[in-house]
């Protein structure tokens, strides 16, 4: 089939390169020349492990091609797919439909025959209904349908989960739309992932619900480990203990400095804005939103207290600044709430990421940037695991703690432990709801 796709940020991207890696001819667009270009050049604007070598495989093949030109890409698509940045709207917390409209609008005036418009992007409810106004007000000829098919993507897992979904959910109002969508993803079918066919309301409620429900569950587990830290109790242990439960189960149950990223933080305050907007406060989905930025300003605490009450003059090894690993992204990262803070109370803040330089060098303006952990760590008062990247989960503490004035640690995502603190030589050890430690002696040095 072919198709077009319509913004190649994270979701247009990635969902474009997936569909011509089922056999569909893809075309990708973007408003954007510069990033066309790159395309062109076969370089990827974003990191996404495993995405460049399946677009080289895909445009070599001939199935993927990027344009800036939309009514070339449109011309004999069966599908058109919207995939356009919904950002959340200063002022009312609003997903922000600019771009949803605009698109809709130009694919309306450059269309002549049948097509299954779908929205990909992350929309409130009732979006796609306006949609099929705005379609039908700029071209009343247009043979069309609308469709919601909601992406589920995990940044750092992006192919695997587009590859290998829980389930496909697809909003239509007739079977003739439905029919194109079976015909898009019947290599899924075909293998036995589900296929959930539902209106076009449903689809839309189905991802705020999800992301909320998932925010939420991170958001218990985070204030558990503060009651944990007060108790004595073990957030690990207790995680492990409800995860058991099948009706609990143990994903999204990891203590931490609080979610971050382009979805939770965005969808949640959507949602809650939907509720307020139809008389319903959502006031689980609010208290979350309220507790997720409680929990970031706690960590800034949890280090003054390894600080001795001061950041002023201190030198503090930031190991992590995106707001998951396997990712360039920083939206809403805790390390956007942590670090400002850190550098307005006077501290030296060192930082090194495996891909967060790009973005983070404008972010986060007055720290400086290293190469790796040890070079992160000379003669730092304080040592922060804010990212858990494979490349920290295996550190030798023993090398970090001998290269700092003052060998602290503060894990905030719980890789290591307060034994291994003890035996590397660090004098004082905090994480995420369990036991601290912290002894005033400075160790022998090695």
């Amino acid at each position: 089939m072919k198709i077009a796709m319509i913004g190649t940020g994270y979701v247009g991207l990635v969902s474009g390169v997936c569909f011509s890696d089922f056999g569909h001819d893809v075309t990708c667009v973007d408003k954007n020349p510069d990033k066309i270009a790159m395309l062109l050049r076969g370089e990827v604007p974003i990191f996404e492990p495993g995405l460049d070598a399946l677009m080289s495989k895909n445009v070599e093949a001939g199935r993927l091609r990027f344009t800036t030109d939309l009514a070339e890409a449109i011309t004999g698509a069966e599908a058109v797919f919207i995939a356009v940045g919904t950002p959340t709207r200063r002022g009312d917390g609003h997903a922000d439909l600019t771009y949803v409209m605009a698109a809709a609008e130009e694919i309306a005036r450059a269309a002549s025959e049948y097509v299954v418009i779908v929205t990909k992007s992350t929309v409130p409810v009732g979006t796609n209904r306006a949609v099929k106004k705005v379609i039908k007000k700029a071209n009343p000829n247009l043979d069309f349908d609308v469709a919601s098919n909601p992406e589920f993507l995990r940044e750092g897992a992006a192919i695997d989960d587009f590859m290998k979904p829980d389930r496909v959910v697809v909003g239509v109002q007739t079977d003739r739309a439905a029919d194109v969508m079976a015909a898009i993803y019947r290599p899924l079918y075909l293998r036995d992932f589900p296929i959930v066919t539902t209106d076009l309301e449903s689809a839309e409620m189905i991802k705020y619900a999800a992301n909320a429900f998932l925010a939420t569950k991170i958001t218990f587990i985070n204030e558990i480990a503060a009651l944990c830290e007060r108790t004595g109790a073990d957030v690990k242990q207790v995680s492990h203990g409800i995860g058991l439960d099948g009706r609990i189960g143990n994903k999204f149950l990891h203590a931490g400095p609080g979610y971050g990223g382009s979805c939770f933080p965005k969808d949640t305050r959507a949602l809650a804005r939907i509720g307020q907007d139809h008389g319903l406060p959502m006031q689980i989905t609010e208290k979350v939103i309220t507790v997720n930025e409680e929990m970031k300003r706690r960590m800034i605490d949890k280090l003054l207290d390894l600080c001795d009450g001061s950041f002023n003059g201190k030198t503090i090894a930031i190991l992590g600044v995106t707001f998951k690993p396997n990712t360039d992204d920083m939206r809403d990262a805790p390390a956007l709430t942590i670090i400002p803070a850190l550098v307005g109370g006077g501290a030296r803040v060192r930082v090194t990421d495996p891909q967060g330089q790009r973005e983070g060098e404008a972010l986060l303006p007055g720290v400086s940037w290293q190469e790796d952990p040890y070079k992160c760590a000379n003669k730092a008062d304080l040592l922060v695991l804010l990212t858990e990247w494979n490349e920290f989960r295996a550190l030798d503490l023993k090398r970090l703690a001998r290269k700092m004035t003052s060998p602290r640690m503060a894990d905030l995502r719980n890789i290591y432990s307060v034994k291994d603190a003890k035996r590397a030589g660090f004098i004082a050890y905090d994480s995420i709801g369990r036991p601290a430690y912290r002894h005033d002696a400075t160790p022998q040095q090695d």
